[in-house]
C-alpha cells in the first residue's frame, strides 16, 4: 500500500516493508520521489526523515529535469543509436533472410523482412541488445565473483524503467537494464560490481561505500558518468 506525505509541492510516495532501513528514491524522468519505510516506523518519523533530504531531493530532481534526453526511435535511415557508447547511423535492409542487427563501422545494419513494422523492427534491436548485455555480463560476473568473494547463481536482462539493475539476496541473482547495452561498458561493469557488493552489503551504508571504493576505486566517475547520457525519451513509471 502506498502512501503519499507532502513537502510543499513535492509528493512523497511512502511504502512500507519488512526491511530493516529507510530507503529514499528520486526517479527519472520528472524526478518522483519514494520512500521506503520498515514495517515499525510511523509516518511522523519517516516526515522528518523526509525534511532532513529535502535539499538532496530537490538537487536530484533538478539533475534530472535537465539531463538531455533520447528523441523517440522511428527505425528510420540515418537515425543515430548507440551500442557500449559509441553512436551508429541505422541502415535499414529489407531482405527475405533471418532479421538480424550487425554493426559495419559506423553503421547499424538492421536487417528486416519485407514491410516489416517499427514495433517488429523495436523488438529485434531490442533483442540484439539483450543478447549484448548477456554475452558481456557473464565475462564479466567471472571476472569479479573472486575478486568480491561472491557467486552470482543466476542473472536476468530485461527492459527496467527505473533502475540499472537490482538484486536479490535470497535467489543470489541479479537484475540487469537492456537499456546499459547502449552505454559504455565501464557503465555495465560498475552497475554488475554494485549488484555484486549488495550481496555482500545490502544496503547503501558506510560499510557498502567501503567495500565500493576498495573493489571499484573509480566507481564515481562511472556513476555519474551514467547519469550523464541520455534518459530514454518516454515517460517512466514506478
Amino acid at each position: 500500500m502506498v502512501t503519499q506525505i507532502k513537502l510543499g509541492d513535492i509528493a512523497v510516495d511512502v511504502v512500507k516493508k519488512n526491511i530493516k532501513n529507510i530507503h529514499l528514491s528520486v526517479y527519472p524522468p520528472a524526478g518522483r520521489v519514494r520512500i521506503s519505510a520498515p514495517l515499525r516506523m510511523n509516518l511522523d518519523t519517516i516526515r522528518v526523515f523526509a525534511i532532513s533530504k529535502l535539499g538532496w531531493i530537490k538537487q536530484q530532481q533538478k539533475k534530472l529535469q535537465e539531463q538531455e534526453r533520447e528523441t523517440p526511435r522511428e527505425y528510420l535511415d540515418r537515425e543515430s543509436h548507440y551500442v557500449w557508447g559509441k553512436r551508429y547511423l541505422l541502415k535499414v535492409v529489407e531482405s527475405d533472410e533471418a532479421p538480424a542487427v550487425e554493426l559495419r563501422h559506423s553503421q547499424m545494419h538492421l536487417r528486416v523482412r519485407p514491410g516489416a513494422s517499427d514495433e517488429k523492427k523495436q523488438a529485434i534491436v531490442e533483442e540484439w541488445y539483450r543478447e549484448q548485455i548477456k554475452q558481456a555480463a557473464s565475462a564479466l560476473i567471472a571476472k569479479w565473483e573472486p575478486l568480491i568473494g561472491v557467486r552470482v547463481e543466476r542473472f536476468f536482462v530485461q527492459k527496467m524503467k527505473t533502475k540499472w539493475g537490482s538484486y536479490s539476496p535470497g535467489s543470489r541473482s541479479i537484475r540487469l537494464n537492456t537499456d546499459l547495452a547502449k552505454k559504455p561498458l565501464e557503465c555495465l561493469e560498475y552497475i554488475i560490481v554494485h549488484e555484486m557488493v549488495h550481496l555482500l552489503e545490502p544496503t547503501h551504508n558506510n560499510r557498502f561505500v567501503s567495500l565500493m571504493d576498495q573493489f571499484m576505486p573509480k566507481w564515481r566517475y562511472y556513476r555519474a558518468e551514467l547519469n550523464r547520457l541520455p534518459l530514454r525519451h518516454e515517460d517512466w513509471s514506478y
